[in-house]
């Protein structure tokens, strides 16, 4: 089922842990039933915060980027969503052969990546509203939600005591932080080669 559990994880996230771990579904189709559609949210909503809101910095003039420089900007972050959420999948995966005693099914992995990023994508509806503050607010609050959902999920869907799994979640989250940081060196060689954005500046 599309986007199955994605409110639970929210209101009971417990028992909907426990759920997720017992239902039965390949890695391939826990990855195509949530992301492509939870990635769209940041895609859509910056493009449309960035070229029809616009910002405004203490007074001065609103600025919005150019139709096709939000478009490509937009579109590569989708691109880089995509990539970001499996690479993270995979490297859970790799990393429960430390961490755990028993062959972890491979589902796992993702299920923990898709519904621990899931509140950053969901979030991101504030980008509709370009507003720096607001922006930071709400994204460090969501950041702060998917760390408890790491910690609070990895024991459940792992099986693994809450003492490794809390060695585990605190590894993950370090890999997590990498793929943000290289995301963002990407950031920089995408704009160097051209690709950086145009502003239009409304007098």
């Amino acid at each position: 089922m599309i986007l199955d559990h994605t409110l639970g994880i929210f209101t009971h996230p417990d028992s909907e842990w426990s759920l997720i771990r017992q239902q039965r579904r390949s890695k391939l189709m826990e990855y195509l039933t949530h992301v492509p559609i939870l990635a769209l949210i940041p895609a859509i909503c910056f493009y449309i915060g960035v070229v029809h809101v616009g910002w405004s910095i203490a007074g001065s003039p609103k600025t919005t980027l150019t139709p096709e420089s939000g478009l490509v900007l937009c579109v590569l972050s989708y691109l880089a969503a995509l990539i970001g959420v499996w690479v993270f999948a995979e490297f859970i995966n790799w990393m429960s052969r430390t961490y755990s005693d028993e062959a972890t099914d491979q589902h796992h992995g993702m299920a923990l990546a898709v519904y621990t990023t899931a509140p950053i994508f969901l979030a991101s509806i504030v980008g509709i509203w370009p507003v720096l503050w607001l922006n930071v607010v709400v994204f460090v609050l969501a950041a702060a939600y998917s760390v408890y959902l790491i910690y609070e999920g990895m024991p459940i869907v792992m099986n693994i005591p809450k003492e490794r799994a809390f060695m585990y979640a605190t590894s993950v989250l370090t890999v997590a932080l990498v793929l943000l940081v290289s995301m963002r060196i990407g950031t920089v060689i995408i704009w160097s080669a051209g690709f950086g954005p145009e502003y239009i500046v409304h007098s």
